[in-house]
């Protein structure tokens, strides 16, 4: 008996190790094969040296590290047994110091940008966009310049988003399967609909003044303007309808232009993307002007010059200019299928925190929720105001004096979000939807993100929320695309620019309209501040300023104190509890946890 037992305990013994080894192999292989994470790297410009730290690059593999725009092997380094690699990589005298780090495994590889590069990284020009070569000798000789060589990228440029105004829309929840976008059917409380307002809505379109066709053609490829991306010294003006060059506003020749065209720089997509909506700052909330060239960190760690001085697209990677990532407003996918958050570029993991409390919220919490405590922030180098707009009123008329007429607008700094749950899907308004009050708010939604705290595919991100009011069509519950090119030609014509909008759509000016309060959700992903400045757990779990999470997301305790006694604590033991302090707060829920509970037994939700 005793000796059946012996052999039973030692056959038990030898099977517990082999599925212990199975499992240390298994565990072995998949450190092995996946893609390296870049926690850190950093120029140190005194000693002209690289910081590298690697982790997950797999146990004792060898690393190779590359800088991406010398495409030079800096050096090839064995990783330790736990996957992890530290090194100092010393440059030779008058090596170019890459913008950017590439690490290659076996597994996998991954880039990052390098933190504190100097501004002629890469070879790079002082605006910090790479210069090209074999230009020299160029003489500008108007748009089929570019063509003569770059034929096949402006083919590239003419099929997407920056030039169509249009694309797939496979995250909008309303007409899923339709081309969506400013030139197919958008409309906004910023601008409205482009019907009517070509023109001025232009200004900001990469084309010379024509309107984007469906296929491409002579005149249409001659119509795209390479020079607004790739020359921040560029300057143009509308003549009869199309943009020329403004050489008399030029610090250098269209010769010397074409000579010097780099690669983006912030400057280069900013011009656009910082002044929608009517100018600098309005629309987007945590873009402005000043990102482009601002050293203040506490304005936007990623992209201040003292900061990881990051370019547009060390994110939006670009594939056949075409580009990744939008805001939950935005309509049109320019790179189907290509996902952009936090972790895509190797910049961060999953897991970035020393606190394993802390990272336990990233399953459901956007890294933006924490790290943009506040946006609409001032630079403190910038002599601009930075203020973006809350509320627009295009029935009360103009506050401006002169034309372009302008609605009357709030503007406001240093805001608060608000949160939403959202799983990367959105409503947003097309012209000719039908649109209805919705009863908790008073307010008819032009772009609402969708999610729920209980849907496994949505996270807590914050948004900039923004009011106007606007003409409805009484009959139809459809949206009126007043017509803004009628607006901004007088200082009262608010009437004028809804029947003008009215016979827009096909219908008849006369018709009934009345107006309705709409609102915006528009999702936040710049601005971060240092990490010193994100949000503490207090500032959403034990007050209600910033978020309620139990009135407003449902996270509403099952029971009170009085009856946590019924199944583990004394009714003297429950009173006894205070959550005054982070401290307190989050001892109390690491003990319920060590001891096994489970949120449903004290809430009523799960994770």
């Amino acid at each position: 008996m005793n000796m059946h037992k012996e052999i039973t305990i030692r056959n038990g013994l030898a099977f517990s190790q082999l599925i212990i080894l199975v499992c240390a192999l298994l565990a072995s292989i998949s450190a092995f094969a996946a893609d390296p994470v870049i926690k850190k790297s950093a120029y140190e410009d005194g000693d002209n040296k690289i910081q590298l730290k690697v982790l997950k690059a797999g146990r004792r593999a060898l690393v190779t590290v590359s800088g991406v725009e010398t495409s030079q092997v800096l050096g090839t380094f064995r990783a330790t047994k736990e996957g992890k690699l530290e090194k100092e990589i010393s440059l030779s005298s008058g090596q170019i110091v890459p913008c950017n780090i590439q690490v290659e495994t076996s597994g996998g590889s991954t880039t990052r940008p390098l933190a504190e590069a100097p501004a002629d990284c890469g070879g790079q020009n002082e605006g910090g966009g790479e210069t090209a070569t074999g230009h020299d000798d160029l003489v500008y000789a108007g748009p089929g310049t570019c063509l003569e060589c770059h034929n096949e990228h402006a083919l590239d440029v003419f099929d997407s988003t920056h030039y169509q105004w249009k694309g797939e829309a496979p995250d909008m929840l309303n007409q899923a399967s339709w081309l969506q976008g400013k030139h197919a059917g958008a409309v906004n409380t910023y601008c409205g609909n482009i019907t009517g307002n070509w023109e001025g809505c232009s200004s900001c379109h990469i084309g010379r003044g024509a309107e984007p066709e469906a296929l491409p053609s002579q005149a249409q490829l001659e119509n795209i303007d390479c020079m607004v991306c790739h020359q921040d010294a560029y300057k143009r003006k509308r003549v009869d309808g199309v943009y020329q060059p403004d050489e008399a506003n030029m610090s250098i020749s269209m010769d010397e232009a074409v000579q010097t065209v780099h690669k983006p720089t912030r400057a280069s997509c900013l011009q656009c993307h910082a002044k929608a909506g009517g100018g600098d700052a309005v629309k987007r909330g945590d873009l402005a002007l000043a990102t482009a060239h601002t050293a203040d960190q506490q304005y936007d760690v990623h992209m201040a010059t003292t900061g990881a001085d990051l370019n547009c697209q060390s994110c939006h990677v670009p594939e056949n200019h075409r580009f990744p990532g939008k805001g939950s407003d935005i309509r049109p996918t320019d790179l189907v299928g290509v996902d952009l958050d936090c972790t895509s570029g190797g910049c961060h993991d999953s897991a970035p925190h020393d606190s394993s409390e802390i990272n336990r919220h990233t399953e459901k919490v956007a890294c933006q929720s924490c790290h943009i405590p506040i946006y609409a922030k001032n630079a403190s180098d910038s002599t601009a105001t930075e203020a973006t707009e809350m509320d627009r009123s295009w029935q009360l008329g103009s506050d401006h004096a002169h034309a372009p007429y302008h609605p009357v607008t709030v503007k406001a700094n240093n805001q608060v979000p608000v949160y939403r749950y959202w799983n990367r899907a959105s409503d947003n308004y097309l012209l000719f939807d039908e649109v209805y009050e919705d009863w908790e708010t008073g307010t008819y939604h032009t772009s609402i993100p969708d999610g729920a705290a209980n849907d496994p595919n949505s996270k807590l991100y914050p948004f900039k929320y923004k009011t106007s009011d606007y003409p409805l069509r009484t009959e139809s519950n459809q949206l009126i695309a007043l017509d803004t090119s009628v607006f901004f030609a007088s200082n009262d014509a608010a009437e004028d620019a809804v029947i003008a909008g009215l016979e827009n759509m096909g219908f008849s000016g006369e018709d009934e309209y009345q107006w309705v309060i709409t609102d915006t959700y528009q999702l936040l992903n710049h601005q971060v501040s240092p990490s010193d400045d994100a949000l503490s757990c207090s500032a959403c779990h034990l007050n209600t300023a910033r978020m309620d999470l139990q009135g407003e997301f449902g996270f509403v305790p099952t029971n009170d104190r009085a009856t946590c006694a019924s199944g583990c604590h004394s009714a003297e033991k429950a009173y006894e509890w205070e959550f005054g302090s982070h401290e307190e707060f989050m001892a109390h829920h690491k003990k319920h946890r060590e001891k096994g509970a489970d949120c449903r037994d004290c809430h009523s939700f799960d994770r």
